[in-house]
This record gives C-alpha cells, sequence and structure tokens, in this order.
C-alpha cells in the first residue's frame, strides 16, 4: 500500500520524549504532569479538559521552549532521519501533526528538512519579555479529534493519507480517512494496539516504511 501523504506525531514517535512531561519536570512538577498526559493519550480523559491546565502549570517561557526544542532532537527516535529521507525522495507530502508546542518542535522539523507549513501544533504565546503569555485555543490541536480535522484539510481530494503515532489522539485520525499506524517503539499503548490499522512494536521508526511505500 502506498500514501500521498504521511503525517506523523511528533512527541513519542520522532522524539523519545513527551515535550510537555519534560518542560514539567524542569518546572518541578513533573510528576502531576506525567499523569495528566498519560490519561489523556491513553484516552482516558478529553485532551481539551487538561490541556491548558497543563501550560498553567509550567508558564513556559521562551528560554523553557528553546530547552526542550533542543531535547527533541537530542532524543530522536531511532531511523527517523532515514525515515523522512526515504519518503521524501519518493515525493510524498510528509507533515507533522502534533498537540505539542508548535515553536519546540520547529528545530526538530528543520533537522528533517520538513518546512514549517507543514507543521501543525499548537502556538505559544509570550510577552515582550519572554515570558508565557498562553496558547492559541482555538488551535484544533488543543482538543480531542483535531488531528482528523488537520487530516481533512490537508487531503481536500481525498488522496491516500497515513498518520503514524503513539497515541490516542493519532488513532482519531481513521474519521478523516486516515491509515493509523500505531508506533510503540516507545511506549505501547493499550488502546493504540486495539484501534491502529497496523501497530509497530520495534523501537526504530523505519519499520513503518514497509506500509508507506
Amino acid at each position: 500500500m502506498s500514501f500521498d501523504i504521511v503525517c506523523f506525531d511528533c512527541d513519542s514517535t520522532l522524539s523519545e520524549i513527551e515535550g510537555i512531561d519534560e518542560l514539567a519536570n524542569r518546572a518541578g512538577c513533573g510528576a502531576a504532569m506525567a499523569a495528566l498526559t498519560n490519561a489523556a493519550m491513553n484516552g482516558e480523559v478529553p485532551l481539551e479538559s487538561v490541556y491548558g491546565q497543563r501550560l498553567d502549570l509550567i508558564c513556559p517561557d521562551k528560554a523553557a521552549i528553546n530547552w526542550v526544542a533542543g531535547l527533541y532532537i537530542e532524543r530522536i527516535v531511532l531511523g527517523v532521519q532515514e525515515t523522512f529521507q526515504q519518503l521524501q525522495a519518493q515525493g510524498k507530502q510528509v507533515h507533522i501533526i502534533s498537540g505539542g508546542l508548535k515553536q519546540a518542535i520547529l528545530p526538530l522539523a528543520k533537522l528533517l528538512n520538513i518546512d514549517e507549513q507543514h507543521v501543525h501544533a499548537v502556538d505559544v504565546l509570550f510577552d515582550e519579555q519572554g515570558a508565557y503569555a498562553g496558547f492559541n485555543q482555538q488551535s484544533p490541536l488543543a482538543r480531542n479529534g483535531g488531528k482528523a480535522e488537520v487530516c481533512l484539510q490537508l487531503n481536500p481530494h481525498k488522496v491516500k493519507l497515513a498518520m503514524v503515532g503513539d497515541g490516542n489522539t493519532d488513532m482519531e485520525a481513521k474519521k478523516a480517512g486516515a491509515f493509523c499506524i500505531g508506533f510503540g517503539g516507545v511506549v505501547a499503548r493499550k488502546i493504540v494496539q486495539e484501534q491502529a490499522d497496523v501497530f509497530i512494536h520495534e523501537p526504530d521508526l523505519q519499520a513503518v516504511l514497509a506500509y508507506l511505500v
């Protein structure tokens, strides 16, 4: 099976980290944050019920965002660069669709030769001093079903589209007609194994290529 558009989650898919949890650890509220993140990714609570709550706990300023951006790259998942290079060489339209913070993900996207227009994530807002000033509350990616909305926007001509990710929110892309590949190389979630069209257990992301090209 070959796909024209291939979309990837970021946290625990392209990088081994959950960026919001790392920011929480840095801010000294890691345990509470990890519990909220896992509840959302496991489908136990709606994403929108915890999204703003998590950021209000952390209040990430520009320095924190720059720090976690470096961590995304430092902890890149095995085989990510090779996977993206092969997809791009075959002319696939590759996107990153994440409920993470866009400014933190952009440097990793640049490393992977992904244009900013192909990075769909939640904008974090800062004041003139670089302090946290909120986030784009209108972003569909800050709520459940948002990845399906983005997939629909990316695919007006109804070509073949695949979504690769580790979380419950990634599997929601099925509502947009996406072929959903669950990636368990960092964390294997039971709900994703149950819902994915295909589930990958290998730690190397290149394992997804067998289903994409």
